[in-house]
């Protein structure tokens, strides 16, 4: 089997569970920044301990985003293809990033000022991809339906990216002032 299709060639994109839309649309956009945030999570994975926690913790969060991605690829009249935990976002899922949450800023204490971020090169990178999720959120505010958990899972992605940076800093560079 050949990687190449050929198909959009002619600037057009299938979606999950059928139909085909301009690669510019806002579906594509906002899958394609998810995908965008995958990347960058394993850039910081690929720097971290293999096997630790944190490496665990990104493949996790990698493989949500692929349940994520599928949602957004997803047409309103295809939705009840979705199947919960594999192809859409549950509020579980987002519940599960809380409590992860929760748990790690129990383990250091917080910045009170803005952080500078480069203290370490994986916080570095997890600072990117916290970044980049924040724009998926915005992208995906075009896409995701009335009772879609995309924007809240996406929201705290955001956040447990810069809890991990944090984290992985130990302590953190902060700055008074802009």
């Amino acid at each position: 089997m050949k990687i190449y299709t050929r198909k959009g060639d002619d600037g057009t994109t299938g979606l999950y569970g059928g139909g085909r839309v301009p690669k510019d649309s806002a579906a594509p956009e906002a899958y394609g920044t998810v995908d965008e945030a995958q990347a960058a999570l394993g850039l910081a994975r690929a720097h971290a301990e293999r096997g630790g926690e944190l490496d665990e913790i990104l493949v996790g969060l990698e493989r949500d985003l692929w349940v994520l991605m599928a949602e957004l690829a997803t047409e309103p009249e295809h939705a009840h293809k979705l199947v919960d935990g594999a192809t859409r976002v549950t509020s579980e899922m987002v519940t599960a990033l809380e409590g992860r949450i929760d748990e790690l800023t129990a383990r250091f204490e917080q910045p009170t000022e803005f952080v500078v971020p480069g203290e370490h090169l994986v916080a570095a990178h997890l600072d990117v991809a916290r970044t980049v999720v924040r724009r998926a959120e915005r992208r995906a505010m075009a896409v995701a339906g009335p009772e879609s958990h995309v924007l809240a899972y996406l929201n705290r992605l955001s956040d447990l990216c810069w809890t991990l940076a944090r984290w992985v800093e130990g302590t953190s560079v902060i700055t008074k002032s802009l």
